[in-house]
């Protein structure tokens, strides 16, 4: 059986693209981004960053789908949960403040 070759031009792009946004989570703190927006921003980056090692360096992006469900599904889940306690903690400040003074 013989392995897959992916053209090298795709893999200097995909560096120079990481290189590009390594640059802007620099540029976040070079003009003192703050609060909400600042961490956006630092999510954002740090997400597409690792969304392109993946699907390019670990050659994610030519397997079935079910790998790349296997792979993507966990996290989606995890960050529903990690939401869903965001909004429940809202609510459990409020219910100390009110019951608990």
């Amino acid at each position: 059986m013989e392995a897959a070759t992916h053209p090298i031009g795709l893999y200097l792009k995909v560096w120079l693209l990481l290189f590009v946004l390594s640059t802007f989570s620099y540029l976040v703190d070079f003009f003192h981004a703050e609060g909400y927006l600042r961490w956006m921003l630092i999510l954002l980056l740090m997400m597409a960053k690792a969304g392109l090692i993946v699907a390019v360096f670990m050659h994610l992006r030519w397997e079935r789908a079910a790998l790349i469900y296997v792979v993507l599904a966990p996290p989606a889940c995890l960050l529903v949960l990690a939401w869903l306690m965001w909004l429940e903690s809202g609510y459990t400040f409020f219910t100390r403040l009110l019951y608990f003074r």
